[in-house]
This record gives structure tokens, C-alpha cells and sequence, in this order.
């Protein structure tokens, strides 16, 4: 069994932000490849999905980004997962809008909901998937603009790289994450 976990934030209010394309990630995976109703566990919300013979469980956190690894380790001790089960999913300012990185492990990025989940996890080994939503224009506060919306052209360019990272978590449990830098980086 494999966890991948999408971050962002719950509510109305966050719904089509840059900050909220790891839970669309996890809703377009569910859509694909879910077997059950979601539920509430672990303070978020979870999905059975089915990918080829993996059976992989999707969380969206529903603790706020700051405070996702709270809800991660719950699932990762529960389910008494191995590290290297975990892919977590978020946003990245450092990268141009829709480029896709995998990476094995590493350091949060300045990302807080990674922040969160290494310092509830005790480790940095974990995969992720940074999905760019480029650098916040000048005078901008970039708080402001991870919790803005995209706009009309930035949403054309998320809508197609929301199912190519879709297609990359698919890829990701059966081929691992290192297969995954090499195609999709």
C-alpha cells in the first residue's frame, strides 16, 4: 500500500488557488482511479483508489497547509507505512507555472505544508511532487499569492497539468520516484 498525499487548504474560500493544486491533483486521481466514497480520517479526507495491482490511499489534509503533518503522520503510523510509500504533492513558487519535479527527499523549499510534515515525520526522505506555480510578480506579498486564484491564462496552463500530474502519480506507484525524475522532470 502507498499514501499520496495533496496539500492545500479547506474551504469555499480556497477552492482554484495556487496553494490548493495538490488537493486538485488528489480530486482528478480519485476521479480516475477511486473504489470508494471519501472519508474523514486522519484529519482529512482519504480515498481508496486502485492503480494497475497497487492499492493507494489519497489524503487531502484537511488541517490547514501549515499543519499537514499532523494529519500525515497519522496515516503514516496507522497504515505503518515505509517512508519511501509516501509521495506528497504541493505547490512550488520556485518553478515556472505547470513544470513538474519529482524529487527522493530534500529540504521543505521555504513550502510550509512540507515544513510541517518534516518536522511531524522526522525526516526529509520522503518523495514529492512540486508542481510550479511560479514566482510571485514584484511588490506582491507571497502569501497573497499562493492564496490567490489563477487567472484565465494560468488556469488554462493548470488544466493541463493537473492530469499530467495525475498520469505522473500513476507512474510514480508502479515505477518509483527516481523513473518519475527522469520522465517528468
Amino acid at each position: 500500500m502507498k499514501l499520496v498525499v495533496g496539500l492545500g487548504n479547506p474551504g469555499r474560500r480556497y477552492r482554484q488557488t495556487r496553494h490548493n493544486v495538490g488537493y486538485e491533483v488528489i480530486a482528478e486521481v480519485a476521479r480516475r482511479h477511486g473504489v470508494a466514497a471519501p472519508r474523514t480520517r486522519f484529519q482529512g479526507e482519504i480515498v481508496e483508489a486502485e492503480l494497475g495491482e497497487c492499492k493507494i490511499l489519497l489524503l487531502s489534509p484537511t488541517t490547514f497547509m501549515n499543519l499537514s503533518g499532523n494529519s500525515v503522520r497519522e496515516a503514516v503510523a496507522f497504515y505503518k507505512l515505509p517512508i519511501e510509500n509516501l509521495l506528497v504533492i504541493c505547490d512550488d513558487l520556485n518553478l515556472p507555472l505547470g513544470k513538474l519535479r519529482f524529487r527522493t527527499k530534500g529540504s521543505s523549499g521555504g513550502q510550509k505544508g512540507l515544513d510541517d510534515i518534516i518536522a511531524k515525520l522526522g525526516t526529509e526522505e520522503f518523495a514529492r511532487l512540486r508542481i510550479g506555480i511560479g514566482a510571485a510578480p514584484e511588490n506582491w506579498d507571497w502569501a497573497d499569492y499562493v492564496l490567490g486564484k489563477f487567472n484565465a491564462e494560468e488556469l488554462g496552463i493548470i488544466e493541463t497539468t493537473v492530469p499530467l500530474a495525475t498520469d505522473a502519480v500513476a507512474a510514480w506507484s508502479r515505477e518509483g520516484t527516481q523513473y518519475c525524475m527522469n520522465y517528468y522532470n
